[in-house]
């Protein structure tokens, strides 16, 4: 189980594996980029984020997409799991997920 996502008894969100180079800022810190690993329309992972604050908001920009904003759910020694604050429409996820498998 993802701890990004509880076992309540609903379906788990759509999940895709993506390679995908993107930028994070969390609070007033510099952006920096960032590999999106995995996807789903609730949240992502990505690989290692220094010095990351779990009770700090995060931006993320996903090439050709709007900023869009994130809590960190969980980090282990070579992840981050996040949350995104609204969870995208399936087609944007759709849309980013063949994108990524087509870059």
């Amino acid at each position: 189980m993802n701890p990004a996502e509880p076992n309540d008894g609903k379906p788990r969100a759509n999940r895709a594996k993506v390679v995908l180079v993107c930028e994070i800022r969390q609070g007033t810190r510099p952006w920096k980029e960032a590999k999106l690993e995995d996807l789903s329309e609730t949240g992502f992972r990505i690989g290692w984020l220094p010095n990351c604050r779990m009770d700090t908001p995060l931006r993320i920009r996903i090439p050709g997409m709007q900023l869009l904003s994130a809590h960190i759910r969980w980090q282990d020694q070579g992840s981050v799991g996040c949350q995104f604050t609204e969870p995208l429409h399936p087609a944007v996820f759709d849309h980013i997920a063949r994108s990524a498998r087509n870059a």
